[in-house]
């Protein structure tokens, strides 16, 4: 998947869940990256985000740690 669609897509996924009860944010957008985002994914996510991650949301970069 190309980086850009990628980070559109893990920003839309902490877009939702800033909107949610609860406080850790992070924790649940690695959750449906873990249950939602397959294997190669989640590894090109924590690539990218190893990088620099331009352009992730802060919760998305929270997240990749957690996954």
């Amino acid at each position: 998947m190309s980086p850009e669609k990628m980070v559109y897509m893990a920003n839309q996924i902490a877009t939702f869940f800033k909107t949610q009860p609860g406080e850790d944010t992070p924790q649940m957008v690695a959750n449906h990256l873990s249950d939602f985002w397959e294997p190669r994914m989640r590894e090109q996510l924590r690539d990218y985000a190893a990088r620099g991650g331009e352009g992730l949301d802060d919760q998305v970069r929270a997240a990749v740690k957690l996954i």
